[in-house]
């Protein structure tokens, strides 16, 4: 993936293979933005049931900060209330935000779908043409849900004409969690450890299930930057202990004539 940074600082990742295919779209970074302490400085959102909060007028700062440096500042942000289930909402001319979802999909170019994150994996779909986009939010329940899937199967377009991009997240080595969780992944993507913990690669589990659905392998974009490693540029649900804002993955079809 490549890395941008806008006039005013904000800073982004693209995927070439989405970028190639004139589609608009973004996954943010923590750079370029408003907002201050834990949450500095492009917070996107707020975590549920945490005392310390950043300001809905920052939140929606930065947002407009993200919009116009990929040059999307006129189009409608839609978004969900992520439950870490399977559920896909589809987007149409007034569709209202903040239904119970953990993906979007449209073939609407007025509208920008967005889904946030601090560790879960950014999924971002499209048809070759640009015409139908998704956006997915996958944390572990969500790759063992197949949202990704059940997201490909809404956008009614064959498998092999879909590109994906898989944003930044949590990676392999610092995704630890207990044998319940290890033992709702295939082994392929899991790493034990005597005291009965383990690691899984998210990324790799869901790029496998995006190929037994039959996208290609070389329309798959896979990012390798970690969300709990790299501090600089992201925030961490986990490693921030809670404490800490969201990334967003945005995307919305590409005007026809482009």
């Amino acid at each position: 993936m490549i890395r941008r940074e806008a006039r005013d600082g904000v800073v982004y990742y693209i995927s070439e293979l989405l970028e190639r295919a004139a589609v608009p779209h973004a996954f943010s970074t923590r750079i370029g933005g408003i907002s201050e302490g834990p949450f500095a400085s492009l917070n996107l959102g707020n975590a549920t049931g945490v005392r310390e909060q950043d300001s809905p007028e920052n939140i929606h700062s930065n947002f407009d900060r993200l919009q116009r440096a990929i040059g999307v500042e006129e189009l409608n942000r839609c978004w969900v209330h992520q439950v870490h289930g399977r559920e896909v909402a589809d987007v149409q001319a007034g569709f209202e935000s903040g239904c119970q979802a953990d993906a979007l999909m449209t073939r609407d170019p007025q509208q920008l779908l967005s889904i946030r994150i601090a560790d879960c994996i950014p999924l971002l779909f499209s048809s070759f043409d640009g015409a139908v986009v998704a956006a997915v939010h996958a944390g572990w329940r969500g790759v063992v849900e197949r949202i990704a899937v059940h997201a490909l199967a809404r956008m009614k377009t064959p498998a092999r004409e879909i590109l994906c991009a898989i944003g930044p997240c949590i990676g392999f080595d610092a995704f630890e969690v207990g044998g319940e969780v290890l033992a709702a992944f295939d082994p392929r993507f899991c790493r034990r450890r005597d005291d009965g913990k383990g690691y899984i690669d998210l990324r790799e589990a869901l790029r496998q299930q995006l190929m037994d659905a039959g996208v290609r392998e070389d329309q798959i974009d896979v990012s390798d930057r970690c969300t709990f490693r790299n501090a600089d540029e992201f925030f961490s649900h986990r490693r921030d202990k809670g404490i800490t804002g969201r990334m967003a993955a945005v995307i919305a079809p590409r005007w026809s004539g482009k």
